[in-house]
């Protein structure tokens, strides 16, 4: 036994007569000796050495029993401290957003009196030459070096998803106002065109001012 351990086995005499085997050992079975190991945990198998300790006797037999109920291991992990879960949280990746981009607003400019949708309608099935043709054929090939020289009132040509139109006429006519269509004036004006009115059918609505069609080889 290691040094220090209360535990000292003796030779004890028979029991009296009187006294059965039955009553020397009972209770006895119920009796467990065990220790705190080195590493700390407790295991089975060897002495307590905490607990609170009180002497029994059992006919001739005289031990100590060492109550260590009061004595709680716990295998639980510890909580952790608020500012190291605050340190953790930071480090979850952050949610992507998903970025929808708003249309952009239109800007109108209200029609003067004789220059509404209804207008242009009936302008274009009564004027006979909106374009501007003087007999010339729309189907013929016109170069952007010639649109680029038509940038004078009433004969305004731009190039629109490979087609030449005169909006000369239709200036007064647009929702947005002048300025904003004299920005198409001599220029390829498609990519302006479907930034603003990808919904609007050109074909149709510019139909009277077709003057040609694009040359795209040169």
């Amino acid at each position: 036994m290691a040094d220090g351990d209360d535990f000292t086995f003796c030779q004890v005499e028979k029991p009296a007569d009187d006294v059965e085997d039955q009553h020397v050992a009972m209770g006895i079975g119920g009796i467990r000796i065990d220790d705190k190991s080195e590493n700390g945990s407790w295991d089975s198998g060897t002495i307590w050495k905490l607990g609170v300790s009180s002497q029994k006797t059992v006919g001739t037999l005289t031990f100590n029993v060492i109550d260590a109920s009061t004595h709680k291991v716990t295998n639980e992990r510890p909580e952790l401290d608020a500012k190291e879960v605050a340190g953790s949280s930071s480090k979850a990746p952050l949610e992507q957003k998903t970025v929808v981009k708003k249309p952009m607003p239109r800007k109108k400019v209200p029609y003067e009196i004789g220059y509404s949708p209804l207008d242009w309608l009936k302008l274009t099935r009564t004027h006979p030459d909106l374009a501007g043709l003087n007999g010339q054929s729309n189907r013929r090939l016109i170069t952007m070096d010639e649109v680029k020289q038509h940038k004078s009132e009433g004969s305004m040509w731009t190039a629109l998803k490979g087609r030449v139109y005169n909006i000369g006429p239709y200036m007064k006519f647009h929702p947005g106002g002048e300025d904003m269509l004299k920005k198409a004036v001599g220029r390829n004006s498609t990519l302006l065109f479907n930034k603003h009115h990808a919904w609007v059918n050109a074909e149709v609505l510019l139909e009277k001012c077709l003057v040609g069609i694009l040359d795209e080889s040169k």
